[in-house]
């Protein structure tokens, strides 16, 4: 059912379902209300241009716009309909106050964290400028003497993660974009249980869309094992553009103490256990210190968010929490759709405009909009040594063909593009100068970027930093550039179906 639910809220057979109907009405007008045709036709042309009224109105993304656009414009029919419908449910008042709720617990119990002043003192203003807009438009807080540790393989966090997990004495807290039974979530799920019998409060949250090879009721499965679990957005076989909203996330916190973030699912393909699609190369990050408790406050506020209801967060916070001085700082930051600020995005643009000397990338996807787009090839114009590394065998063969569109313009700008050899790349991270880097679950695509719930964790003058750009140089090795010369080699019919993906990307 949940599959069958994925493919129908996917745009692309919404927009087919769309064009039958249209050609199946005009038929029907034209055989049988022949003389109703036209003030019919016309009527919808006039919702099609009132509903393009609206989307060049409104606050929404400019690819987004010209994607709605061309589609409303090709089939005025029933393009303004499939658009209203998608918009449907997207910010209901229960939604928006539930939404105001979790900003405000976010923001009340994390501001006596704030250090952008003394961020600003310490590293100088260009660090200082991000850490305070984070604090300012996405509550979270920049912490000193939080230790940070690189996994470059998710095999490798493995051990650490189930080790954290047998160390917790108060709370574990889950959050993750796929689950699935096999040796990973296996392992980790028999430790849940024995914490849960020990007493230790255990809360899990998994995507309900994207966790489709579990049973239906699965969160009830566990909360038979004493393991407090829900599900967020629970599929609902209707239209409505909050079907679109995934929790992406990927989130675990132990005792507000310990935490891991990064791309790394709780599923046998992440850790090489299962092979899909060649090795798979993804990436995770540990945190021990005080950073972590703002981990904590973001998974409960997504609880509290599900939950219909904010609880106080206080009796949650860490006492005696470990300090690990000339750690650097670490920033962990979330993202959500719902409201007008791309916090993702804007870390990422923040760091390339940043650079000065490099700014190496992985993503599995690079679907980008305008706004990274330019941002990227203006860094590389400036003299900055701007490389990107994506998979090159995809997991999905149609976004792998939208990734690779979107290389000809970064390449002519002077940005230089490796493909990962042995298999897919999943990781996600930034490496700019020596200084910055993030990893987090954050995709280079408008799903990740305007539709998701995402997580990550900014890294300022910290030894991790490091890490990322070594695991990147030594990831390299294994990967072959993608030149000009191999952009031009297509196929003008693959060529054609490239642009064509790159108008409606927005809406894949």
């Amino acid at each position: 059912m949940k599959k069958l639910g994925s493919l129908l809220l996917h745009r692309v057979p919404l927009t087919a379902l769309g064009i039958l109907l249209q050609l199946a009405v005009l038929v029907l007008m034209m055989v049988r209300f022949s003389e109703y045709f036209i003030p019919f036709y016309w009527a919808v042309v006039l919702l099609s241009m009132v509903a393009v009224v609206w989307i060049i109105s409104s606050e929404a993304n400019n690819g987004y716009k010209i994607a709605w656009i061309v589609l409303i414009l090709s089939f005025p029919v029933f393009g303004g309909v499939i658009y209203l419908l998608s918009r449907r449910d997207r910010f209901t008042p229960g939604n928006r106050r539930r939404l105001q709720d979790m900003e405000r617990a976010m923001e009340e119990t994390l501001a006596p964290d704030y250090h952008s002043d003394w961020v600003t003192q310490e590293l100088g203003p260009v660090a200082g400028g991000q850490v305070q807009y984070l604090e300012r438009y996405g509550y979270c807080p920049a912490y000193p003497d939080t230790k940070c540790t690189y996994y470059a393989l998710g095999d490798d966090c493995l051990e650490p993660l189930l080790e954290a997990l047998r160390g917790a004495e108060r709370y574990i807290f889950l959050e993750f974009f796929i689950i699935a039974p096999g040796v990973f979530w296996d392992a980790v799920l028999d430790v849940l249980k024995e914490k849960a019998r020990q007493g230790v409060d255990v809360r899990v949250i998994y995507d309900d869309l994207g966790c489709v090879s579990l049973p239906s009721h699965y969160d009830q499965e566990l909360t038979g094992w004493g393991i407090q679990c829900r599900a967020f957005n629970r599929f609902i076989p209707v239209v409505s553009a909050l079907m679109n909203n995934r929790d992406h996330r990927k989130i675990c916190c132990v005792d507000g103490k310990v935490a891991f973030t990064g791309g790394v699912n709780l599923a046998d393909e992440y850790i090489n256990q299962k092979v899909r699609f060649g090795h798979w190369k993804d990436s995770a990050i540990r945190l021990e210190g005080p950073g972590c408790w703002s981990m904590a406050v973001m998974f409960l506020t997504l609880w509290g968010f599900i939950e219909k209801r904010q609880e106080s967060l206080e009796p949650y916070r860490p006492k005696d929490v470990p300090t690990f001085p000339d750690s650097g700082w670490v920033q962990p930051y979330t993202d959500c759709p719902w409201n007008s600020e791309r916090v993702a995005e804007t870390v990422y643009l923040n760091l390339i405009s940043k650079a000065q000397d490099y700014i190496y990338i992985m993503t599995p996807y690079l679907i980008i909009d305008e706004n990274l787009n330019t941002a990227l090839i203006s860094a590389a114009k400036a003299g900055v040594d701007v490389r990107i590394m994506t998979p090159h065998i995809p997991d999905k063969k149609t976004v792998f063909l939208l990734t690779r569109a979107h290389y000809e313009p970064l390449i002519r700008g002077g940005v230089k593009i490796y493909e990962y050899t042995p298999g897919f790349l999943h990781a996600k991270s930034f490496a700019v100068d020596d200084r910055f880097a993030t990893v987090g679950s954050v995709n280079l695509d408008y799903r990740s970027l305007f539709l998701h719930f995402e997580n990550g964790a900014l890294l300022l003058d910290s030894p991790a930093v490091q890490d990322v750009k070594s695991d990147f140089l030594t990831t390299l090795e294994r990967c072959q550039p993608y030149t000009l010369a191999d952009c031009q080699r297509v196929r003008w019919p693959t060529r054609v179906f490239r642009c064509l993906l790159r108008i409606f990307a927005p809406l894949l």
